[in-house]
């Protein structure tokens, strides 16, 4: 048996960590065995190998560690946070996992992830600008790549709203 997968894609500050969390919160409303995962917390590691500035590399070997562990643990469910740039990335993804994944996208306005990204690196002025720059680039990548099984607008809406429109948009 494999785990359903949902992973949250989007560019910075557009809210997947923090809705990552609301979806747990409505399965476990639900009584549905499931972990939640933010892909940040996966490759959080100084310094960068050559040629894997994301370490895209340790965060799938540490996903699967921890996917087939929540798994033995009695977990159904799993709810990822990350960003997925190219089939490739998907690919990696679902092999980690185990299975195949939905990818919902999270979208918002430039000055809605903008405002929280400067909530989000007060007294961080090299952390602000390099976001603010990603934002932007990573915003134009994921418009082109064609990778969304589903898309969610999250300007102005609360994370419990987003958990159950993700949750029935993915059948769960």
């Amino acid at each position: 048996m494999t785990l359903d997968t949902v992973l949250l894609n989007g560019t910075v500050g557009v809210g997947k960590t923090t809705t990552a969390y609301a979806v747990g919160k409505f399965l476990a409303r639900k009584k549905v065995p499931h972990a939640v995962i933010d892909l940040d917390e996966t490759r959080r590691m100084w310094p960068s190998p050559p040629g894997d500035t994301f370490h895209r590399a340790l965060s799938m070997r540490n996903l699967a560690a921890l996917a087939g562990g929540y798994q033995e643990a009695g977990a159904e469910r799993l709810v990822l946070a990350g960003v997925v740039e190219t089939h490739r990335d998907v690919s990696a993804v679902q092999e980690a996992v185990g299975g195949p994944l939905v990818v919902v996208r999270l979208v918002a306005s430039g000055d809605v992830t903008d405002d929280r990204l400067r909530g989000r690196h007060v007294r961080d002025e090299e952390g602000l600008s390099w976001s603010l720059k990603r934002r932007g680039e990573l915003h134009a990548i994921l418009d082109s790549a064609g990778l969304d099984d589903h898309v969610v607008p999250s300007d102005g809406r609360l994370p419990a709203t987003l958990a159950e429109e993700v949750a029935e948009l993915i059948g769960w």
